[in-house]
C-alpha cells in the first residue's frame, strides 16, 4: 500500500481523494491546503485524511509519496522539496511551462530513483489504447496526418482572477487544461515534435488567457498535425489519425470525470467501415494504479523522460508562437 498526501485540494485535487478513497494500492493520508475552506474539511472527514501543511507531510515518515493538484507554476518547487525528502511524486499535468524546468525535475527524480508520475489518464482509455496499437503495429500504414479537439465548458463559471485563467499559470487558452493531453499522446505513438505554429484568442470568456487555440506543428518522422481546443462549448473530444492503408477516428462523449461511451470509426482499404463502442472505466484510477505499482517494481511506468520533458517542450513553443505568430521550433 502507497500512502500518499494530495497537495493542492481544490476541483480536480479534491476529485483525486474521492477516486482513490478504498483503493487497494494506494491511501491518502495526509491532505494540504494552503486555504481550508468547510468543503475541504469535509472531504478530509470523508476520505479519513488529516489536514497538515506541505512541511509536515514531507517530513512524516508515514507518507511515501505526494500527488501534486495544484497550479502549474508551483509544480518545480514542490517537486523538488518532495524530491529531497525521497517521497515518490505524481504531478499533475503539465510537468511544468519549460523544457529546461522539465529536465530538472526529471532530473531530480532519476538521480534519486523516484518514480514521477503523470496526470495523462487519457493513455489507458481502451480506444486510445487500441489506437497506439494499430499504429504501432501498421495496421494503417504509413501515418501521414493527426487531427485532434479536445472542447468543453467546465472554465465558464472561472472569475477572471482564476489561475486557470491566467496566462502565467495557464498560457494559450485552455491548452495547458486540454491540449496537453492531446499531444502527450501524439508523442508517445509518433515521437518528438519538431516545430509548432499556434493561435489563440479570447471570444466570450472573461480569462486573460484566452478561451481558444488552434495549432499546427509537424513530428521528426514528417507526419503532420493539427489541434484545436475551445474552453466554452459543450463536451467534444475527438482524436483522428490518417495513414496510407487507413485511418481511424475516436468521439468521447463526457469529459473523464463524467463518464460515458467512446466511439471508434475504421477505415481501412478494401475493407468496410466499422464502428466499436468502447464502456467507459476509471482511467485516473488506472494511472495512479499504474504509478504504485511502478513504485512498488512490480511493472514499468509507460512514460519515458523523453516524453515528459517533450511535452513540456511542445508547450513552451506553442506558447511563444501565440505571442509571435510565426513557427516556433520544439526544443526537446
Amino acid at each position: 500500500m502507497l500512502n500518499v498526501a494530495v497537495i493542492g485540494l481544490g476541483w480536480w485535487g479534491s476529485h483525486v481523494a474521492n477516486a482513490l478513497q478504498g483503493n487497494r494500492k494506494l491511501r491518502v493520508v495526509r491532505g494540504v491546503e494552503l486555504n481550508p475552506t468547510a468543503a475541504t474539511r469535509k472531504l478530509a472527514k470523508s476520505c479519513g485524511f488529516e489536514l497538515t501543511s506541505y512541511t509536515e507531510a514531507l517530513k512524516d515518515p508515514n507518507v511515501d509519496g505526494v500527488i501534486l493538484t495544484t497550479p502549474h507554476t508551483t509544480h518545480e518547487a514542490l517537486l523538488m522539496q518532495a524530491a529531497r525528502a525521497n517521497k515518490q511524486i505524481f504531478c499533475e499535468k503539465p510537468l511544468s511551462l519549460t523544457s529546461a524546468s522539465a529536465k530538472k525535475m526529471v532530473k531530480a527524480c532519476r538521480d534519486r530513483g523516484l518514480v514521477l508520475g503523470l496526470g495523462h489518464e487519457r493513455r489507458y482509455e481502451p480506444a486510445w489504447m487500441k489506437m497506439a496499437e494499430m499504429v504501432a503495429s501498421k495496421e494503417l500504414g504509413t501515418i501521414i496526418a493527426v487531427e485532434a479537439n479536445n472542447s468543453h465548458d467546465k472554465f465558464t463559471p472561472l472569475k477572471a482572477d482564476n489561475w486557470r485563467g491566467n496566462p502565467k499559470d495557464a498560457p494559450a487558452a485552455g491548452w495547458t487544461g486540454m491540449g496537453v493531453h492531446l499531444t502527450d499522446m501524439m508523442i508517445s505513438m509518433f515521437g518528438p515534435i519538431q516545430w509548432i505554429h499556434a493561435a489563440s484568442d479570447r471570444r466570450v470568456l472573461d480569462l486573460p488567457s484566452g478561451d481558444v487555440v488552434t495549432t499546427q506543428f509537424q513530428f521528426k518522422d514528417r507526419t503532420l498535425g493539427t489541434i484545436n481546443v475551445v474552453s466554452k462549448t459543450p463536451y467534444y473530444a475527438r482524436f483522428a489519425v490518417f495513414g496510407s492503408k487507413g485511418w481511424v477516428e475516436i468521439h468521447d462523449v463526457a469529459h473523464p470525470e463524467d463518464w460515458d461511451d467512446t466511439y471508434m470509426d475504421i477505415s481501412i482499404a478494401g475493407k468496410k467501415r466499422t464502428r466499436k463502442v468502447y464502456k467507459p472505466r476509471d482511467t485516473v484510477k488506472m494511472n495512479f494504479e499504474a504509478w504504485a505499482d511502478a513504485v512498488a517494481g512490480k511493472k514499468e511506468y509507460p512514460f519515458t523522460d523523453v516524453e515528459r520533458i517533450g511535452n513540456v517542450a511542445v508547450l513552451e513553443a506553442l506558447a511563444k508562437s501565440t505571442k509571435s505568430g510565426k513557427r516556433e521550433r520544439v526544443r526537446n
